[in-house]
């Protein structure tokens, strides 16, 4: 006997009674930190050092009179004047000088009168003495022949030696005219010298930065210079530098030149660097040329920023860097992967640091070391946006 189910109860019994049980719902992805990073790339990076000082002289020219005890008549130079190499800037009284001129003028003429008569002297002697000894040559001869008695020889004999003294004083005479002649010469010269003395000329070109001459006052040399000078107005940086980085620098190297309240930046060549350090402060001191002195005056302070070496390297913010045991560390990213990487670092320029090993171009770092960020971590790399 068979039983007919009903078309309900079929219905019933296929209902959530042998419904299958749904599975479970997967785990969410844990999420990543999000991370700033910066790939390394290469920059152009400078070695620079810092220093600062007062502007002075290069060369500082004092400018005495050559003669003294003479008036200052006329000063023809003031300070601040720019003056050319044999520029008159004073000039003293002639006085006295033109009258010891005179004197040797005519002291030189009565020399050269003198030396006149002393050649016509020697000529007169010279042709007495001739005919002296002519004589004295007949005498002889007519002696050997006994026409002339001893007494005729022997004041013939003394004649000619005679004659030939007065010779040769007439020369030691013409001798002495001749030095005296010369000798006033040369004082005339020396006279002529102090002269063009009077006129006090600059000795080099440059700037007058002192004037201390005054019209009326006698002109020495043992005091104050009558004028102080900058030659070619050339000035120079005398900059105070750290012992342990004026040992990086040379001469040759550039700098840049910032004066207080300008707002253009000058620039300057490094011209010397001083031997030696300062016992007590421990600064050594650089002369930096500055090239364009129109807008600085000496006594200014200036600041320097003197490059010492500039290159093109591969580096990474200076953030990036961090330190441990084993010494300089970045955190590089691979893939999401953190890993430490010890590098050598080098120049340091602005937010950049040079990497020298242990990076390449092209590589990507934690741009903060010091995130919560450890050796294995895996992150979201977020890269910021670039202005």
């Amino acid at each position: 006997m068979r039983f007919l189910l009903a078309p309900s109860l079929i219905v019933a019994l296929s209902g959530p009674l042998f419904a299958q049980t749904p599975a479970e719902p997967a785990a969410p992805a844990p999420t990543l930190p999000a991370i700033s990073v910066a790939a390394v790339t290469e920059q152009d990076l400078s070695d620079r050092v810092i220093a600062s000082g007062l502007v002075g002289p290069v060369e500082v020219v004092q400018v005495q009179p050559l003669i003294e005890g003479q008036p200052i008549e006329q000063l023809l130079a003031d300070v601040g004047d720019r003056v050319a190499a044999g520029q008159v800037l004073a000039v003293l009284s002639k006085t006295s000088l033109d009258l010891q001129d005179s004197q040797f003028q005519a002291s030189l003429a009565a020399a050269r009168a003198s030396v006149s008569q002393g050649e016509a002297s020697v000529l007169e002697a010279r042709a007495n003495a001739d005919e002296a000894n002519r004589a004295a040559t007949r005498t002889a001869a007519l002696k050997q022949q006994g026409n002339v008695s001893q007494a005729a020889y022997d004041q013939a004999q003394a004649a000619a030696l005679s004659a030939n003294a007065r010779v040769m004083v007439a020369e030691q005479l013409l001798v002495a005219a001749r030095a005296q002649e010369t000798l006033v010469q040369a004082q005339l010269a020396n006279v002529d010298l102090q002269l063009s003395r009077t006129q006090v000329v600059a000795p080099v070109a440059g700037e007058i930065t002192a004037r201390n001459a005054q019209i009326g006052a006698i002109a020495s040399a043992a005091g104050q210079p009558m004028f102080t000078l900058i030659r070619d107005g050339a000035l120079e940086l005398r900059a105070d530098i750290a012992e342990g980085d004026i040992v990086r620098l040379a001469p040759g190297q550039t700098a840049k030149l910032k004066v207080p309240g300008a707002t253009a930046v000058l620039s300057g060549t490094v011209r010397l660097i001083e031997p030696t350090i300062d016992t007590a402060s421990r600064l050594g001191r650089a002369r930096i040329a500055i090239d364009d002195v129109t807008s600085v005056r000496s006594g200014m302070f200036v600041e320097a920023e003197i490059l010492v070496t500039q290159r093109r390297a591969v580096a990474v913010p200076v953030t990036a860097v961090g330190s441990s045991a084993e010494g300089a560390t970045v955190m590089k990213v691979t893939d999401g992967l953190v890993s430490r990487v010890a590098v050598v670092t080098g120049l340091r320029d602005g937010g950049w640091v040079e990497i020298v090993e242990g990076l390449s171009a092209g590589d990507t770092v934690v741009t903060k070391a010091g995130s919560f960020v450890r050796d294995g971590d895996r992150i979201n790399p977020v890269t910021p946006p670039t202005n």
